[in-house]
């Protein structure tokens, strides 16, 4: 069936229930699980006095957030004994980052959240899920 399943997960609730069904396929082919989360790059700016966040603090705020979302999943994969790998990556495009971690990892799934968006807020906001269903050659899963 499968045997290296990749886990993107943003730490949203939408997410998590995609964790359980991500552990769930992982545990019953007996894969081992790669999860990944895509810290955002800084905002630089030409007029960088005018940030309202030092550079640093803010790449530390990013990795404590990444580094909580990973510890999640992969307490919840010790429990569902699950083997689990977690990575962080930064990048302006996470679905960009989402496929090429896949490729890179040899990953054969991809499970992922869809937050449901339709109408014009799916148009405004876009949607990570919605780009790697159009770019993947990999099958995904959406959980929704």
């Amino acid at each position: 069936m499968y045997t290296r399943i990749l886990f993107p997960t943003d730490g949203s609730e939408i997410s998590d229930k995609a964790m359980a069904s991500a552990l769930q396929l992982a545990r019953l082919s007996g894969a081992t699980l790669f999860v990944l989360t895509v810290k955002e790059p800084y905002p630089y700016s030409a007029l960088s006095e005018t940030q309202p966040v030092a550079s640093q603090d803010f790449m530390n705020a990013q990795s404590r957030i990444a580094q909580a979302r990973l510890l999640k999943v992969e307490a919840a994969a010790e429990v569902a004994q699950v083997s689990c790998q977690s990575h962080e990556v930064e990048a302006s495009h996470a679905w960009e980052a989402i496929l090429d971690h896949a490729a890179t990892q040899g990953c054969d799934l991809i499970v992922m959240a869809s937050h449901g968006r339709r109408g014009i807020s799916a148009l405004l906001l876009g949607s990570e899920t919605q780009k790697v269903l159009t770019h993947s050659k990999l099958p995904v899963l959406v959980v929704r």
